[in-house]
């Protein structure tokens, strides 16, 4: 039906003017719109940007099942479903029931809202709930994994072996038989190989580990989420061990989830206060071989307890060959949120500080393991 609105009432949704000049089917759709995008906000809208027509007069849908089934007779199923998404996003509960956990569009704010609900759902509620989470998770996970896995390979170095087990090393082949070298009457030179030498991946005596300790203190969900999912992926590295700490003012070890992402999401509890310092005792506590342990800390460094017994932890940990790395919390848009008082002091006892995408994470992580 969308389909036969007119180019200028497209226009009239778009800008939310002159709303009394609609006709009947884009009016239809401008107050399907409305329901999510409301007074002064493009599509819909139910004020003339000139200040002119004023609120319509039409009645709210009564129910969030029956604004569905408007959008979807309007839009069709994908629009509806991507609506329905946005309202769910901006805390619309009623709407996020009605989503199908099959076509939802995967987001970090929907998940986030989503899990937010868990305590306080009906069993009925919470089996759809999970179904949508799981498939929230995943997608997520995979559309992750395809933009940092690549930084994650190849980190281990190549080997010469006359074994055909991997590619030819043509410059090394070339080197090895240059001795059975001839020049034709033409001048050209040939090459005849007695040795032919190929690459392989140098296997290291001694796996890598990262200890992740996140802060799940009040505000930390889109970094938690991500601290999760950065987990899965790192822990499907073969040669990678990863534990994963969570902290606010008590310290959980939560490592036994971290291959399942949403496991690990739903045993973690936000709330609470800040204590870093106890946090990185534990992390120590965990380590085994210094010199092969990165400890990354998500927090926004709003230390709760003394500074200096968190500088005192970051200290032991260099000191003993640890690489540590501080990364900065993420607010609900994305953007990095932390004290950046408290950073410099812990940058400047040896654990930098940044706000890293989860792509800059994994590359980091390929260059500290490189450099050893």
């Amino acid at each position: 039906m969308a389909g036969v609105i007119s180019n200028v009432d497209r226009f009239r949704l778009l800008l939310g003017r002159e709303r009394e000049k609609l006709a009947p089917n884009a009016g239809r759709a401008a107050r399907a719109l409305e329901e999510l995008y409301g007074r002064g906000r493009g599509e819909g809208s139910a004020t003339d940007l000139d200040g002119g027509a004023g609120g319509g007069r039409e009645a709210s849908f009564p129910s969030a099942r029956e604004w569905g089934d408007e959008l979807e007779a309007l839009f069709g199923e994908s629009v509806r479903e991507e609506v329905l998404g946005a309202a769910a996003e901006r805390g619309r509960t009623a709407a996020l029931l009605e989503l199908d956990p099959d076509a939802v569009r995967p987001s970090i704010a929907l998940l986030e809202r989503v899990l937010s609900l868990q305590g306080g759902m009906p069993e009925a509620a919470l089996g759809r709930l999970r179904q949508m989470i799981r498939r929230i998770v995943d997608e997520l996970v995979k559309e992750l994994a395809v933009r940092v896995a690549p930084a994650l390979t190849g980190i281990v170095t190549p080997r010469p072996t006359r074994r055909p087990r991997g590619p030819l090393d043509l410059g090394r082949t070339v080197r090895a038989n240059l001795e059975h070298a001839s020049v034709r009457g033409d001048g050209s030179v040939v090459i005849v190989p007695e040795k032919l030498i190929f690459r392989t991946r140098q296997k290291r005596s001694m796996d890598w580990e990262i200890i992740l300790v996140v802060d799940v203190s009040g505000s930390m969900e889109p970094s938690v989420i991500y601290s999760a999912m950065m987990a899965a992926i790192l822990h499907a590295v073969p040669w990678v061990g990863v534990r994963f700490l969570t902290f606010s003012t008590e310290v959980i070890d939560l490592s036994e989830h971290v291959s399942d992402p949403l496991a690990l999401l739903l045993e973690v509890k936000v709330g609470g206060g800040t204590h870093i310092a106890k946090a990185l005792r534990h992390a120590q506590t965990l380590v085994r071989v210094p010199s092969r342990t990165l400890v990354i800390v998500v927090s926004d460094f709003e230390e709760g307890y003394p500074i200096d017994s968190l500088l005192a932890e970051v200290r032991a940990l260099v000191e003993s060959g640890v690489t540590p790395l501080g990364l900065a919390a993420l607010d609900d848009t994305g953007k990095a949120r932390f004290s950046s008082a408290i950073a410099s002091l812990v940058a400047g006892a040896g654990m930098p500080v940044a706000a890293l995408s989860p792509l800059e994470l994994a590359r980091w992580v390929g260059e500290r393991i490189r450099a050893r």
